[in-house]
């Protein structure tokens, strides 16, 4: 602020006047000053499903890559792989449902760390930090599940619930349970089913590899060293992918018998980090 204070009944002097003269021109310039500006104010927390106290907030992350670019208007499927009640009702996930060029279970129990850290929390955990990040760039997501606790639903019916909405792109997320000595991550891509998606063939593929190049590039993992090749594989026999009409990839975020990956997926500041690399990955099919 500036100020002019004359007082009265003493005559200033030509110089004086000359001073304040400049001074009072200043303050209606209009320039601004970078020592003016107001701090940015810390974003508030808040709880989510699927985080636990004390973790990182899905979207409250690092303001890095992951708020660029903008998704209005965009419908996005996001497929948190498995179940958390999937184990106890083998009599629901072991039904066989038709997947245009054969049968497959209904669902399974996933997979899991040495020291049983799930596969389905995982999944439940990245895809709702995913889904924030989304919903803030303005996109429509809509999850296959609502909860951590509930069964199924089949795999068939995960690529309906992306086919009824429309999808501008459909994401299933999962962590392998290979053998310990392979690492890393890979996409999965679909195979022509023919006479049935043929059509979505070539924009999966895009939608493939720019989650491919978005996730590497943003977590630092590497491609799988032990399937695929270049951190894609194209597979004909996963329900979610052959029954979807709409571009659809899978992602094996990393193996969680391997102690390096299981490392990561089990770290919440990792897997915000994985929400984030995804998020990108939409931005650039998408964008």
């Amino acid at each position: 602020m500036c100020y002019s204070t004359v007082r009265s009944g003493r005559a200033l002097s030509a110089l004086v006047m000359t001073v304040l003269a400049g001074a009072l021109a200043a303050c209606g310039t209009g320039s601004s000053s970078s020592a003016s500006a107001a701090p940015p104010s810390a974003k508030a927390s808040s709880s989510q499903p699927g985080i636990a106290p004390g973790e990182p907030s899905p979207g409250g992350g690092s303001p890095g890559t992951a708020s660029k670019g903008s998704l209005a208007g965009k419908v996005i499927v996001v497929d948190p792989g498995h179940n958390g009640g999937n184990a106890k009702h083998p009599e629901i996930i072991n039904k066989k449902v038709n997947v245009y060029n054969g049968w497959k279970a209904c669902n399974t129990t996933g997979t899991s760390t040495d020291d049983n850290y799930s596969e389905h929390e995982f999944t439940w955990d990245v895809a709702n930090r995913l889904a924030k990040i989304l919903r803030a760039k303005g996109a429509k997501v809509v999850m296959t599940r609502s909860s951590d606790t509930g069964v199924g639903p089949c795999v068939d019916e995960r690529a309906r619930i992306g086919n009824r909405a429309h999808a501008d792109a459909v994401l299933a997320i999962h962590g392998d349970g290979a053998p310990a000595k392979g690492h890393g991550f890979h996409i999965i891509e679909p195979a022509v089913i023919k006479g049935h998606n043929e059509s979505i063939i070539a924009p999966s593929k895009r939608l493939g590899g720019d989650m491919r190049d978005a996730f590497h590039q943003g977590t630092g993992i590497p491609f799988s060293t032990y399937l695929g090749k270049n951190g894609i594989d194209v597979r004909s026999d996963l329900g979610g992918l052959n029954v979807s009409t709409r571009p659809a990839v899978f992602i094996e975020c990393g193996n969680m018998r391997n102690p390096g990956d299981a490392a990561k997926m089990k770290s919440p500041q990792d897997r915000q980090q994985m929400a984030e690399a995804l998020a990108d990955g939409f931005v650039k099919y998408l964008g």
